[in-house]
């Protein structure tokens, strides 16, 4: 593959290339030869070439590199590494028919979404140079997986960014509006069009599985989007109370709930802070609590306010709950590490004068790997608590 556009890069980039990580920023690029969205060669200072690249003239990281060292890109490359990821997930066993397929940095394809849903693909290229791409990653996932229909979610804010327009398009074949997914035993009716992401969070999936198996009796599912903790956790436990603010996400649990015929389910929309305070002066009592917010801090000027907003939910969470009862207690903020998330539940459960064991430390589901030495890849933490 002959690449003549290229970008010259100081040192303190070649530092992060050599550590690993894909992204380099607009202040650390000297000089660059390209258009927009063009593969370049990334060379060093002294001109040492350093790996190739995709390149953004609109981005605060200009470069996402896509190889490392001299050895030229081949032709082949993009249809190699999504073949490979797609090997990947065949081997995860994943009791699921929705799950992702490619997780951007994580399969080496910085920037690439892509979620299977029954016979249908989501994508989105969410950079200059992955939208540059894009028929041709189409053809490739079409010849790879044999799906009937893609389309394309380039939907989210992160493409203003990149000077790229936000739409959903389909690019091949037949996508109806809505898809039944399985998830384990539940089934679930899927908005592809305008759901939230490509449709449904499938990073909590095997979390969802994990938290079934400590239900009994009643359980909390708090911050409960369309109700993926409530539902899977219906069959072992005798009442299930689901909360979210949104109500269109309630009426998703509702219908969800009476197609799988779980009649022990019940959803309310309301302020999930409000609604946990009263209950714990109300003296509720809980076997399982699950608390699944959405990201609290969304950038590090909001992380303080972050934290107390963690602590106050761990914090009903753990008065709500019974001895010997289990909390599931996420955080998807990656601006919010995992020591800092432990901290915060154990100042949650001092004032709640609560003796708590970790049973597990979890993640974001193998379908959405992390890239160790990138830390923006690990941004879901979620603990598995029991209160003795």
């Amino acid at each position: 593959m002959a690449v003549t556009s290229h970008a010259h890069v100081n040192r303190r980039a070649e530092e992060r290339i050599h550590n690993g990580h894909p992204w380099i920023y607009q202040s650390d690029v000297a000089s660059v030869q390209a258009s927009a969205g063009d593969i370049v060669l990334v060379k060093a200072s002294n001109g040492r070439p350093l790996g190739h690249a995709m390149f953004s003239d609109r981005s605060l990281i200009t470069l996402r590199m896509i190889s490392r060292g001299e050895t030229p890109l081949g032709p082949g490359w993009l249809h190699a590494r999504l073949r490979s990821a797609i090997a990947y997930r065949e081997t995860l066993g994943i009791d699921a028919s929705a799950y992702r397929l490619v997780h951007g940095e994580g399969d080496l394809l910085p920037s690439l979404i892509v979620d299977r849903y029954n016979d249908v693909l989501v994508m989105q290229t969410l950079s200059q140079g992955m939208a540059k791409l894009q028929d041709e990653i189409v053809a490739a996932l079409v010849e790879l997986t044999g799906a009937t229909g893609v389309l394309a979610r380039n939907d989210p804010k992160v493409r203003d960014l990149e000077g790229l327009p936000r739409t959903v398009d389909v690019l091949h074949g037949d996508v109806p509006e809505r898809v039944v997914v399985r998830e384990g035993r539940v089934e679930l009716e899927v908005d592809l069009h305008h759901g939230q992401k490509t449709g449904l969070f499938l990073d909590q999936t095997e979390n969802h599985a994990a938290a079934a198996g400590y239900a009994s009796g009643r359980v909390l599912d708090a911050f409960s989007y369309q109700g993926g903790f409530a539902l899977a956790a219906a069959s072992r436990a005798t009442e299930v109370i689901a909360l979210d603010i949104s109500e269109p996400a309630i009426a998703h649990i509702e219908a969800h709930a009476a197609r799988n015929a779980l009649t022990n389910v019940r959803a309310a929309a309301v302020n999930v802070f409000d609604e946990l305070r009263d209950m714990e002066r109300a003296g509720e009592k809980f076997d399982l609590v699950v608390l699944d917010p959405p990201a609290f801090a969304k950038n590090r000027a909001s992380v303080p306010k972050a934290l107390s907003g963690y602590k106050e939910i761990n914090l009903r969470a753990l008065k709500l709950l019974k001895p010997g009862g289990y909390l599931v207690t996420c955080s998807c903020s990656y601006n919010v590490d995992e020591g800092t998330f432990g901290s915060v539940i154990l100042d949650a459960a001092i004032d709640a004068h609560a003796d708590v064991t970790v049973v597990e430390k979890r993640m974001q589901s193998r379908d959405h790997p992390v890239l160790l030495g990138v830390p923006e890849t690990y941004y879901l933490k979620c603990f598995v608590l029991r209160r003795l």
